[in-house]
């Protein structure tokens, strides 16, 4: 394992992201308190509490998978696809480096980076409501592994990226969607049973339903479903990678 090479990429990447700090600071503070205002004030006067937890506080854990889903996916498809605009991708398929350590150094970046703004996220949800966590190990975990596989998700879909346009097709038109209506600010057993059933097709929905069983202990899924969902994301998307290098496509087209 050359972990120079992978240490050498995740620092490249990671220096870029410190140099909009400031930035990447600001832009998730704000927005996590414009949902405060918009869900928790507004709609969470309608409605008081959900599962016995306060809306407003029910609404934080959908509110930290939303922006890390769209962070991870974000950061790695940009941070592949600038080398494949540019054309060192060559300089980096030439290298002695296997693509093992080429994924571990993006996609390891861009999972740091969600992180973080997943971080904020809480601290500032922390200034509007109180939050317990009921399963701090399992919420950290559930964090890490959303993080690692959307990142690897948005990897692929940085390789297969053919403009700028197309980087923001996948995450605007099918990932956000699928995170809204996936229990971000609601749970699905508030549904009429024929969308609950409908809403079990969405993969979304047990990422947070599993996240949020770490924080309340309540979960609209069974957690090991939810466990074995994004086990099988990850492995789905490290075997999409892997043929991707092996067959180089769109890398040495």
């Amino acid at each position: 394992m050359n972990f120079t090479a992978i240490w050498a990429i995740y620092r490249f990447e990671m220096t870029r992201f410190f140099r909009t700090l400031l930035q990447s600071f600001l832009s998730p503070v704000l927005s996590t308190s414009l949902y405060f205002v918009v869900f928790g004030t507004a709609i969470g006067s309608r409605i008081q509490e959900v599962e016995g937890v306060s809306y407003a506080a029910f609404i934080v854990p959908g509110l930290v998978m939303l922006s890390v889903i769209t962070q991870s996916i974000t950061n790695a498809a940009f941070g592949i696809y600038l080398p494949k605009f540019i054309g060192t991708v060559y300089e980096l398929l030439s290298a002695p480096i296997n693509f093992l350590e080429i994924v571990m150094g993006y996609v390891g970046a861009a999972a740091t980076k969600s992180l973080f703004v997943g971080t904020v996220i809480l601290i500032t949800a922390n200034l509007f409501v109180d939050i317990e966590v009921a399963h701090p190990f399992a919420m950290v975990a559930f964090l890490v592994l959303t993080c690692l596989s959307f990142a690897l998700m948005g990897f692929i879909i940085g390789i297969w990226a053919g403009n700028f346009e197309q980087l923001q097709l996948v995450p605007l038109l099918i990932v956000t969607p699928l995170v809204f209506l996936g229990g971000s600010f609601y749970s699905i057993t508030m549904l009429p049973p024929v969308w609950q059933t409908i809403s079990l097709f969405n993969p979304v929905v047990y990422l947070i339903s599993g996240f949020r069983w770490a924080f309340y202990d309540h979960a609209d899924v069974p957690i090991l479903a939810s466990l074995g969902a994004i086990g099988l994301f990850l492995v789905l998307c490290l075997t999409a990678i892997w043929w991707i290098f092996r067959t180089g496509w769109r890398l040495r087209s």
